[in-house]
């Protein structure tokens, strides 16, 4: 595992209350860190990849937990569904303008949570996304932040091939960098990100 889930997880659970509340996941196709334990109302999950939604739905037959939830496969700007909260869980960064979402979320929740890399990251520069995570964090300071809070992890590999496979998505750029661990084992790369309530 790249990354400690669980840790991350807590995180989220700490910072925010989702209980009783009617929650958009906007890129939930990984369905990673928020679920029905969560204790929300209902979680509306959103991603316009229908492969990775495919999976999360098989997830949730799975867990029994069909009921309260509701999988949308759409575009986030397409969205016109209501709830308490709009929660972005890394992805804020991919969208193409951060502040149009944050201002289109802002019309279907009075509350917005985002969970995302930050700027200084290491693991960003080696994912090759710290202009769009500079540019997302910069949105979310325009719009915004009631309440944050920083944390800081490792990305751990076994091996430059296992590097590689997490990160040759992003591109040249992020495989470029990567090279500098080629022949390297027991890979660790500092991972800063952060919680935000808008």
């Amino acid at each position: 595992m790249a990354v400690d889930y669980a840790q991350l997880i807590a995180n989220l659970r700490r910072f925010y209350d989702f209980s009783g509340k009617v929650v958009l996941v906007v890129g939930a196709g990984g369905g990673h860190l928020l679920d029905p334990a969560c204790k929300a109302k209902k979680l509306i999950a959103i991603d316009r990849d229908r492969e990775a939604l495919d999976k999360l739905r098989a997830t949730i037959d799975a867990s029994g937990a069909q009921n309260s939830i509701e999988v949308v496969c759409a575009s986030f700007e397409d969205v016109r569904l209501s709830g308490d909260v709009v929660y972005f869980e890394f992805c804020l960064h991919e969208t193409t303008d951060p502040e149009q979402a944050l201002t289109h979320a802002r019309t279907l929740a009075p509350d917005i949570v985002i969970y995302d890399h930050l700027p200084e990251s290491p693991w960003s520069f080696h994912a090759a996304e710290e202009d769009k995570v500079r540019r997302s964090a910069e949105a979310m300071e325009r719009f915004g932040v009631r309440r944050r809070q920083i944390f800081s992890t490792v990305q751990r590999f076994r091996n430059h091939d296992e590097l590689l496979a997490k990160i040759r998505v992003q591109g040249p750029l992020a495989i470029q960098r990567a090279e500098r661990f080629i022949g390297a084992t027991n890979i660790v790369i500092p991972m800063s990100y952060g919680l935000a309530l808008l």
